[in-house]
């Protein structure tokens, strides 16, 4: 048998595998001209959202009241109001004026408070948050409630009080500041002494009490602050001491040794 050295010619396609090829170059060019056409509409489409981003800003930033209103008198509302609402345009400047005003004391609108209301009385303590920190949500969602009935009440006309305060929460405070006396000054409360401690937290509680007071000026809270009350101050301490005795005196607590 013979073997040939030349090659074997390719045999020479139809006339209709030359159309199908030629239908399947056409469709190839046609999806890539789409991908193009997709590619450039994206990158015109990305810097149109930027700017509409921006412009969003500018409104937000745009609607501040910025009219300068001394503490303790009334917002100046003469104004144009901004576009769309803002809290920050429209909480500015009223707390101020409702506490200079008295809305919150239960005296307001009545020439003596011991007078008889015959629309009867309402009168909550706030549960007073711990100073170990700032307030967080799960606080605003429970001052809100307390808050609308609060005002409730008031707007029925009754003689309303709700008063505000915060507790020293002893042992969770403690234990707050020991922490922050180790990280700032790697330092034990054994280390300073118990009077520069009992500093240290008394400064603690002035820090973050007052914090805890602002937040709830910030959420609009209808509270009298002229009875402000801390669950350490000289009255309240007396109080509980006479709650104690007269528990003890009337056999309703005991002290005993007993396994724990």
């Amino acid at each position: 048998m013979m073997q040939s050295t030349e090659k074997d010619e390719l045999p020479q396609k139809t006339p209709k595998q030359l159309e199908k090829e030629a239908k399947k170059l056409a469709k190839l060019e046609k999806f890539k001209q789409k991908q193009d056409s997709q590619q450039k509409g994206q990158a015109k489409e990305k810097p149109e959202k930027k700017e509409k981003r921006k412009e969003v800003k500018k409104e937000a930033i745009a609607a501040v009241y910025e009219v300068e209103t001394p503490p303790g008198t009334k917002k100046d509302i003469s104004g144009p109001m901004p576009d769309a609402y803002s809290p920050q345009y429209v909480e500015a400047a009223w707390y101020s004026w409702w506490e200079q005003e008295g809305f919150f004391k239960p005296e307001y609108g009545r020439n003596n408070i011991l007078e008889p209301n015959p629309k009867g009385t309402f009168v909550m303590v706030i549960p007073p948050p711990n100073v170990t920190g700032s307030l967080h949500l799960g606080h605003a969602l429970t001052n809100a409630v307390e808050d609308c009935i609060t005002r409730w009440h008031r707007m029925k006309g009754r003689t309303t009080l709700w008063n505000p305060g915060c507790d020293h929460a002893g042992i969770a405070t403690q234990v707050v500041v020991e922490k922050k006396l180790w990280r700032e000054e790697k330092k034990t409360r054994h280390d300073i002494g118990r009077e520069k401690f009992i500093e240290k937290v008394w400064a603690w509680r002035m820090e973050k009490g007052d914090r805890i007071y602002q937040q709830l000026r910030r959420l609009g809270s209808s509270l009298d602050w002229s009875r402000t009350a801390f669950t350490m101050d000289p009255k309240l301490s007396r109080a509980v001491v006479e709650a104690f005795v007269r528990l003890h005196e009337e056999g309703d607590i005991y002290r005993s040794n007993r396994l724990v």
